[in-house]
């Protein structure tokens, strides 16, 4: 079984970190207790790594013979 690079990892958990809705006491604090609004609407960055891919570049690593 393959390991996942460790920084390709902690790239990706951070990603998904940024998908998250904002809680529903911050939307409440908001918009106020009557108004009824998505959670979603407060999130800026909104990310599914089945939607839209992230990019995530390969870590770079120094070549050998540069010392």
């Amino acid at each position: 079984m393959a390991t996942k690079n460790p920084l390709k990892k902690t790239r990706l958990a951070k990603q998904g970190r940024r998908t998250k809705w904002a809680p529903i006491w911050a939307v409440i604090k908001k918009f106020g207790k009557g108004k009824r609004v998505h959670p979603s609407a407060m999130t800026r960055i909104k990310r599914n790594w089945r939607r839209t891919k992230l990019h995530i570049k390969p870590y770079k690593r120094r070549k050998s013979h540069m010392g």
